[in-house]
């Protein structure tokens, strides 16, 4: 694929109900690479990931940020990418639409946008307002000459709000304003998650976390896209922490029978 216009055309059809597309979230470049170059067919980003490398907790990245992020990854990898561009980085439909407008100049395949405020007030936007966003997102991102793949997500399970029957509904407005693929991270019911795809006629993403079902599972249910979100970030400084801590407080090298992995995947995804 040479074009931005095939990527996102690829992306869109490698969403198919029972084999769903495995779909890692790379964090930087260098994991961009590897991930391609072990196969997978598709990337995402992690905002949570992302702010990471940056110092910063999730949430606390800038528009302009995630999109020069957005373009390195797509930069560093030849399979569609897809951005966590988090709320779109504005309450109103005008500014929604303004980011993804943008968005498409990184050469992304598709972005997400979530109804999460970030006010913890009021964390879920108003059901109504939240469409009208995903409205001027979809707009945005299908006027063109390229076709973004977008995806909707409804926030509810990951900020308190565990309402399922809401959270459907949620997703069927989203449908109806034009997102191409629906999402509701912190599921983990395969009953709930059955209910989500059945209502919805459009590809339904869900999120590995601990208690979720398992990739067979999720196929048989109907999903059409699993992703990690930040979690492959995670583990990675997961291993750093028990390195330096093994290191600081025993002096001991244990945490090298490792690194001939992350050593060979480095020298086989970067050389040539």
């Amino acid at each position: 694929m040479t074009t931005q216009t095939e990527k996102a055309a690829r992306f869109l059809e490698l969403h198919q109900p029972g084999s769903p597309l495995l779909m890692p979230n790379a964090w930087d470049q260098g994991t961009a690479k590897i991930l391609t170059h072990l196969g997978f067919q598709a990337l995402a980003t992690t905002s949570s990931g992302f702010a990471a490398t940056l110092g910063r907790l999730d949430g606390a990245v800038s528009r302009d940020e995630a999109l020069a992020h957005s373009a390195a990854i797509v930069a560093a990898s030849d399979v569609p990418v897809s951005a966590d561009l988090e709320n779109c980085f504005a309450d109103d439909p005008g500014g929604v639409g303004e980011t993804v407008a943008l968005a498409v100049r990184t050469g992304l395949a598709g972005c997400s946008i979530e109804d999460f405020t970030g006010d913890k007030e009021q964390p879920i936007y108003d059901i109504g307002l939240a469409a009208e966003r995903v409205a001027a997102a979809a707009e945005a991102a299908h006027s063109g000459a390229v076709r973004l793949v977008i995806t909707a997500r409804a926030e509810n399970f990951l900020h308190g709000r565990p309402d399922l029957a809401d959270t459907i509904a949620r997703l069927q407005a989203y449908q109806a304003a034009g997102a191409d693929v629906l999402y509701a991270p912190g599921l983990s019911s395969l009953a709930d998650i059955r209910q989500v795809v059945t209502a919805l006629d459009r590809p339904v993403n869900v999120i590995a976390r601990v208690g979720a079902p398992s990739v067979s599972e999720l196929a048989e249910a109907g999903v059409s896209r699993v992703s990690v979100g930040g979690a492959f970030a995670y583990a990675a400084l997961g291993a750093l922490v028990e390195a330096a801590t093994e290191f600081r407080d025993h002096g001991t090298y244990g945490y090298l029978r490792v690194t001939a992995t992350g050593r060979q995947a480095v020298l086989d995804a970067l050389s040539g």
